[in-house]
């Protein structure tokens, strides 16, 4: 394994640690993340005409996202608390799904990959609350980051997502 590609995260005997970032420089991050809820046609069009038992789903799922994001440190072992400067997460229903997309930014030592993962993440887990009632088969697929961008690394793309 070479040194880049070592996990940082455990140290040399194996055990998980923290990594230290307190030598890293302050930049501005920001990490694109995106999933989606796959449910019914009937469900997509419930949520279209806000027609479902709980309420209006897509602004649960909105605001689910953000409080995601902002708890990840809570969440995700290892993962440091970080000052979120910005949180989006756009919902899109289709014919089946509503795609997910979550963009998280900060000025930070460290990236905000997590965070937008998170978002989307509890984002798609609030949309399976708020229609199981309806369709109890409803399940979050491919979260994935899609982009990062900032520190040592610069700039990330997904690689099925370059142009």
């Amino acid at each position: 394994m070479t040194e880049s590609a070592q996990l940082t995260h455990v140290d040399p005997a194996g055990a998980a640690r923290m990594v230290d970032v307190s030598a890293k420089a302050v930049t501005g991050r920001s990490a694109i993340a995106a999933g989606r809820l796959r449910t019914t046609p009937e469900v997509i069009d419930l949520l279209r005409r806000d027609g479902l038992p709980k309420g209006d789903a897509l602004a649960v799922g909105r605001l689910a996202g953000i409080m995601g994001a902002k708890r990840t440190p809570d969440l995700i072992p290892l993962c440091h608390p970080i000052a979120l400067h910005a949180v989006t997460v756009e919902l899109e229903p289709t014919t089946d799904t509503v795609e997910i997309t979550a963009v998280a930014r900060t000025a930070d030592r460290t990236g905000v990959e997590m965070e937008a993962l998170t978002a989307v993440a509890v984002a798609g887990l609030a949309l399976i609350d708020m229609v199981k009632a309806v369709d109890p088969a409803a399940s979050v697929e491919n979260v994935r980051v899609l982009r990062k961008e900032g520190g040592k690394t610069g700039q990330w793309v997904r690689p099925e997502d370059r142009p």
